[in-house]
């Protein structure tokens, strides 16, 4: 589908005259949780978010920025390593290596003795780095949800196809559903819906979420990120709603499939394990996270490295703001003195952070 007619502000005014009745049906105001970093992006830079909240239906942000969730002891772990141990070269992407720590980002810390930081765009590269560093200990701190997990396993699998010795991982590699267990059995959230995340669903389809609908009645829909996706999604859940149902819609056919990509979770189920993870404002999940099979390539393990909490920045409110309890404005360091120039939590950082995006286009009113 050519992506303008998913932006079109014609198509965009038919499907708000719908959800204008259907709101009008309803008669209270509704609290949607938007899972996915990249739909709040596309709600507040289209100014969607604001005028729906006007018409009484408030999207919630959730914990679908793999770098806001990843706990601060992880980070604490990375930066101890680069800075304490010679000859390391710690690599991550962009908006990781940016996430701040009393003394600094990773990428403005001091490395010890021929240790450095290096920014990469795909896992792949960890490979070349260690390949051409044979020097060197590589180590690949590594985040993601089941979106990005499927690569990263590959590039495990392929360090050990090639014998690279040379190569480990820092992992905080997440599970989407389990998370959304958790705030809805804390029963702190009160949301009437979800919009499930577009990318994470191609790859494990609709299923997982069936527990949502089945054991808390509540509606939710798979979509996609442009206006009219988000608004085919909203659409589908106000539905729901008016009629009493409760179940995971696929409003994104073009790209979801209910079982998802066999072939990804194949690669993701060979190189990992699933075990309880920890998540930045939930702590301990059970059977939320992965582990590599592989423990030789483990860096806490190859290095002994220890959980470093003694980072964490008790008053961010990140935490909060990815359990829906807050929305970003709500932080007392929002805008002073946390802003994208300088950071005071990872939410402020990634580019599917609320708090980035709420700063960014907080004023934003639709006007098509």
């Amino acid at each position: 589908m050519d992506p303008l007619l998913l932006r079109e502000e014609r198509s965009v005014r038919a499907l708000l005259k719908e959800v204008d009745a259907l709101l009008e049906r309803v008669d209270r105001e509704l609290r949607i949780m938007e899972v996915c970093g990249t739909h709040t992006m596309t709600a507040h830079r289209s100014g969607l978010g604001n005028l729906l909240r006007k018409k009484g239906l408030r999207l919630i942000s959730g914990p679908g920025c793999p770098v806001c969730i990843t706990p601060d002891g992880i980070v604490g772990a990375a930066a101890a390593l680069v800075t304490e141990r010679p000859d390391i070269v710690l690599a991550s992407f962009g908006d990781m290596l940016r996430v701040p720590t009393p003394k600094k980002h990773l990428l403005h810390l001091v490395p010890a003795k021929g240790s450095t930081v290096k920014t990469i765009y795909s896992p792949e590269e960890v490979l070349d780095i260690a390949r051409a560093s044979p020097g060197k200990q590589v180590v690949f701190l590594a985040v993601g949800f089941e979106t990005t997990i499927p690569s990263i396993a590959w590039t495990v699998e392929e360090a050990e196809r090639s014998g690279l010795k040379n190569l480990s991982f820092i992992t905080c590699l997440r599970l989407v559903p389990p998370p959304l267990r958790a705030i809805l059995a804390s029963g702190e959230s009160g949301l009437d819906g979800f919009i499930y995340p577009g990318h994470v669903s191609v790859i494990i389809g609709s299923q997982p979420y069936e527990f949502i609908a089945r054991e808390f009645s509540v509606p939710g829909a798979v979509t996609g990120f442009e206006p009219v996706d988000l608004l085919l999604g909203i659409l589908s859940v106000l539905r729901q709603i008016e009629g009493g149902e409760a179940r995971v819609d696929i409003a994104y056919s073009r790209a979801v499939r209910p079982e998802g990509n066999p072939a990804a979770r194949r690669v993701m189920a060979s190189a990992c394990e699933v075990t309880d993870g920890e998540w930045r404002g939930f702590g301990a999940i059970p059977a939320s996270g992965l582990r590599l099979r592989n423990r030789d390539l483990d860096a806490f393990e190859r290095f002994s490295l220890a959980y470093d909490f003694s980072w964490e920045n008790m008053a961010c409110g990140c935490g909060d703001v990815v359990r829906g309890l807050i929305e970003p404005e709500q932080c007392p360091l929002f805008g002073n003195p946390c802003t994208p120039e300088q950071p005071m939590g990872p939410c402020m950082v990634s580019v599917e952070g609320s708090c980035l995006i709420h700063y960014k286009y907080g004023d934003t009113m639709w006007t098509g």
